[in-house]
């Protein structure tokens, strides 16, 4: 069963897979709709959904376009602190929770106090210039939740995420 909703320009998309009895629910903007008449089935195109719906995102990767010490431009905007790309939005990094580590590391770390974009299949760490420290208790919880880390020099990990890599959340570090 599929049924579509139309809201401004983000569709909905609810399915039930009959077997299972499980549901399916997904959010895109821009995306292309084909449903087949003969068999009753949709297709929602690129990529493969758990009941076999091929998805087509249509949305553009993040144009990394410059990076030197202390800013980064993504998509035309220039960012002059540390930021959070979580699902494809951007946000500053809020490293308050973290401070209290501060005198142990020489330099506020990433910790597990801080607001980590843990709903990927991958996340980036760019250190800076390989400053930044990321605490155990983070290695260990991405291994739990059995997410990739890559932890890189800044310029390193936009050249990862630069690929695109489908499911990846990065949190970037600008200076030192």
């Amino acid at each position: 069963m599929l049924k579509m909703a139309q809201t401004d320009t983000i569709f909905s998309a609810r399915c039930t897979h009959l077997r299972s009895g499980q549901h399916l629910s997904a959010r895109f903007s821009a995306i292309e709709v084909f449903i087949s008449s003969a068999c009753g089935e949709g297709v929602i195109s690129s990529g493969q959904d758990p009941i076999g719906m091929r998805i087509i995102s249509t949305e553009a990767p993040m144009r990394f376009e410059k990076f030197s010490f202390g800013s980064i431009r993504i998509d035309g905007t220039t960012y002059d602190h540390d930021i959070v790309i979580d699902g494809g939005q951007i946000r500053k990094r809020k490293k308050k929770p973290s401070q209290q580590f501060r005198d142990a590391f020489g330099h506020t770390p990433l910790s597990i106090k801080e607001k980590i974009p843990w709903k990927c299949r991958q996340l980036v760490i760019g250190t800076g210039t390989g400053a930044l420290p990321v605490m155990e208790e983070v290695r260990q919880e991405a291994k739990c939740r059995r997410i990739k880390l890559l932890v890189l020099p800044t310029a390193e990990a936009i050249e990862a995420l630069k690929e695109n890599p489908p499911e990846t959340n990065a949190i970037l570090h600008v200076t030192c």
